[in-house]
């Protein structure tokens, strides 16, 4: 039953991994990351960048209902762990946030004095 448990457990890395590289032929895994158009609002963006000598980050989108998925992939072991699903929606509404001076607001104001 354990067997059957981590064999499943790697083919569904697997899968997920062949995934990624169909969604994002040209990438070199752990070497750079890749951007796509932000325009595109049909299928998912999947953006690869290497963690550390041991891991790959790879961050899922899906422009359609503005939800980000973050997976990190162990390279020895093809583990695949899901760390983060956000929609971001409510996210983007927002005018600022983090920001330093001049905020948004600041600059048009100074924009409309002139």
């Amino acid at each position: 039953m354990r067997s059957a448990v981590i064999g499943a457990g790697v083919l569904a890395s697997l899968v997920f991994v062949a995934l990624v590289a169909a969604l994002v032929p040209r990438v070199g895994f752990a070497e750079r990351t890749v951007s796509l158009p932000a325009t595109s609002t049909t299928g998912l963006i999947a953006l690869a960048t290497s963690v550390d000598e041991q891991r790959q980050q790879v961050t899922v989108i899906d422009p359609a209902t503005r939800v980000l998925g973050v997976y990190h992939i162990d390279l020895s072991t093809g583990e695949v762990a899901l760390k983060s699903v956000r929609n971001i929606h409510w996210d983007l509404q927002m005018m600022e946030f983090n920001g330093t001076r001049p905020l948004p607001d600041e600059v048009r104001s100074i924009l409309e004095q002139h």
